[in-house]
């Protein structure tokens, strides 16, 4: 730990954490309780307002970034006590996000419930557990007088979409940030830090052929499935394991009856990619696919969503930061790299020092098993209020 970290004990924070493990499963409930799928705007604003309140409760200034067709993005300002500011000293910024990828009413076959040892429920894991765990963290700081610097938590309401409408308010707030913490869950049961994300673009090829009748002139059609399917063997032979990159035709549709040479088709198609230098080179080979059936029309649409988050050298002192902390309370801290995305991809391009899977620990996110670990909560908890400490 760094000497401005002398000024608090880890153990006396894991002890406050566990203070606080009943609050903490009783805000978790009512966010989880409170449904917000990311297609539901008014769903997601029922939980940025309950959000905001408990925000508030705790002292914090509320700035709500209206939006017209999803949810609002919360910004919740956490100045710090005169007696305890740094001179000059630029905000943490906390970053998740309230809308989940479950819709109204899933609650009645999958409640909120404490069973084995776990939380379970429709966004426990992804990511309201995280959400509960930092305003745990900040109240902790705030009562023992530790929050030596800013605090922003800011909590979007379409990162399970895209963060389409997002992004730009998040990429502003972050570049006046010293560093961001993104409360996703963990990477494993093991707990792990996410020091690194892949890119991700998504991409939506359309074929359009020549229709025609599958018994009395098969020969005058020119099926855009047919091509298609030539299309998709092109496409997912562009995946590169032993480089990272994967490329996943994950829908595809087409035609309109058995008995007629189909004249459109269309696919969906995934990228992922751990470099930035990555990019440009696929992003290319894709718009360049040609049809092999020359009465056919190939269009290809799509491209990058959220850039990789490398493992940069700021990103990486943190994680050594936090696994120092971790040691000090107990815990031993791995950090991992993963194929999915977060808003963390942003702020980490942007330059800003990023670390993430700072949340709960669990299983089953977006599936019906998905659970938070309790015996994790408090000690995630301190440890997340540790590294606002220490920044």
């Amino acid at each position: 730990m760094n000497d401005k970290s002398t000024s608090y004990s880890p153990i006396n924070l894991l002890k406050g954490a566990r203070s606080r493990e009943k609050s903490l499963l009783s805000l978790l409930r009512v966010l989880v309780e409170l449904e917000s799928p990311s297609d539901d705007k008014a769903a997601v604003d029922r939980c940025v307002d309950l959000t905001a309140e408990a925000a508030a409760a705790l002292g914090a200034q509320i700035r709500r970034h209206r939006q017209r067709t999803t949810g609002d993005v919360l910004e919740a300002r956490f100045d710090t006590p005169s007696r305890t500011r740094r001179r000059a000293s630029k905000p943490i910024l906390l970053l998740g996000h309230l809308d989940t990828v479950w819709p109204l009413g899933t609650l009645a076959t999958m409640p909120f419930r404490i069973h084995k040892g776990c939380a379970w429920g429709p966004g426990v894991l992804d990511m309201k557990a995280g959400v509960a765990m930092a305003l745990a963290a900040l109240d902790l700081l705030r009562a023992e007088g530790l929050q030596t610097r800013p605090v922003t938590l800011l909590l979007v309401g379409d990162e399970e979409t895209g963060s389409h409408a997002s992004r730009a308010i998040t990429e502003k707030i972050a570049r006046r940030c010293e560093s961001v913490f993104v409360l996703e869950p963990a990477q494993g049961i093991e707990g792990a830090y996410k020091t690194a994300r892949k890119g991700i673009a998504n991409y939506r090829v359309h074929v359009a052929g020549v229709a025609a009748h599958s018994g009395v002139n098969f020969e005058q059609g020119h099926s855009a499935i047919a091509e298609l399917a030539r299309q998709v063997a092109v496409i997912e032979g562009c995946t590169n394991l032993r480089r990272g990159i994967t490329v996943n035709v994950g829908t595809i549709q087409g035609g309109t009856r058995s008995n007629v040479v189909a004249a459109e088709a269309w696919a969906e198609v995934d990228v992922r990619f751990p470099r930035v230098a990555d990019f440009p080179a696929l992003d290319r080979w894709l718009r360049n696919l040609r049809v092999k059936d020359k009465r056919c029309v190939l269009k290809m649409e799509g491209g990058i969503n959220r850039p990789p988050m490398e493992r940069t050298r700021g990103t990486a002192a943190l994680y050594q930061r936090a696994a120092e902390v971790a040691a000090a309370m107990g815990l031993d801290l791995k950090e991992a790299s993963t194929g999915g995305g977060s808003d963390g991809n942003f702020t980490s391009a942007l330059g800003v020092p990023t670390l993430d899977g700072m949340g709960a620990v669990g299983e089953g996110a977006h599936a019906l098993q998905e659970s938070v670990e309790l015996k994790h909560l408090a000690p995630r908890t301190a440890l997340l209020a540790a590294m606002i400490c220490e920044a």
